[in-house]
């Protein structure tokens, strides 16, 4: 099993271009299946039904699993199962037929624009350590970009000329953001300093990418989750203070002064218009809210 779980895996990341993080997903999903036949005693793809993958199902519910976690595990084994079916290796995808659990319907965390303005005023910007943080900040929530996204950007796809960057999305799918004017000045700021840092460094080891850490290497995700995270904190006590935070926030900002949906979509990269319509229910609840505080009859 393990030889037909590598090709798998091989198979997402070459053929489907399915992102690292993706393909570990998918791998941790399918590793935990198949430790859940091996307790069953089942020794062969072939074997699994239906009957066995819903006792499956059973037994993470029974662990607590949520809602959009099980949903997940089912579209990793749907994947997998049509895989060995189109390879010959089983004769039915078994999982075809699964019903996925509606998932609890969750509002995106965000910030309001007086907390954004806020935390852009805190900002120490004296030093390049904190202009590069700023850089950060100012570009998460001028694009909406995800973290992946920031982290892998590189200098060639940068053009502070025309106000613009170039990402690359889930899918190895690209597009072109506008930079806004004070991310624009932020990230020029920065590159001043990034070219000192790289002089003190040797220029052959340093990364193309656009940020680095302090030693002149490519900066990590987690670096720039503790850098958003700081920066959040000083403006809100909520317990979500992840780059998606500003993420939510720029999307909803967007919707709340009105941008059209699609185009909000696409800024985000989204594949569906219905996973950017979440946004419209936040603004929706925010409406309600204000209304219930201002209206003396609400």
């Amino acid at each position: 099993m393990q030889t037909i779980i590598r090709a798998f895996l091989e198979y997402l990341d070459a053929e489907r271009r399915y992102s690292p993080h993706t393909v570990t997903s998918y791998e941790n999903d399918v590793q935990q299946f198949i430790s859940y036949l091996g307790g069953e005693g089942v020794e062969s793809l072939e074997s699994v039904d239906k009957k066995l993958l819903r006792s499956y199902l059973g037994s993470l519910l029974d662990q607590e699993y949520t809602k959009t976690s099980i949903a997940r595990k089912i579209a990793s084994l749907r994947s997998f199962f049509r895989y060995t079916k189109r390879r010959g290796l089983t004769k039915l995808n078994p999982a075809i037929t699964l019903v996925s659990p509606r998932p609890e319907k969750r509002l995106p965390t965000f910030l309001d624009e007086r907390a954004i303005e806020s935390l852009f005023e805190q900002l120490d910007i004296s030093t390049p350590r904190g202009r590069r943080d700023a850089a950060i900040m100012e570009l998460f929530y001028s694009t909406g970009i995800r973290r992946s996204e920031l982290v892998n950007l590189r200098l060639d796809e940068v053009d502070l000329a025309q106000k613009t960057i170039k990402v690359t999305g889930k899918g190895s799918k690209q597009r072109i953001l506008p930079l806004g004017t004070q991310a624009t000045s932020a990230l020029r700021n920065y590159l001043v300093d990034r070219r000192e840092l790289v002089k003190r460094s040797a220029p052959s080891t340093v990364p193309e990418t656009v940020f680095l850490s302090d030693d002149g290497r490519a900066i990590s995700p987690e670096k720039v989750f503790t850098i958003v995270q700081r920066c959040i904190g000083t403006v809100s006590e909520s317990q979500k203070k992840s780059p998606h935070v500003l993420r939510h926030s720029f999307a909803t900002h967007m919707l709340n002064r009105g941008a059209d949906l699609r185009a909000v979509k696409e800024l985000l990269g989204h594949e569906s218009l219905s996973t950017t319509q979440v946004y419209t229910h936040v603004s929706t609840e925010q409406m309600k809210k204000i209304y219930r505080q201002a209206h003396p009859k609400a």
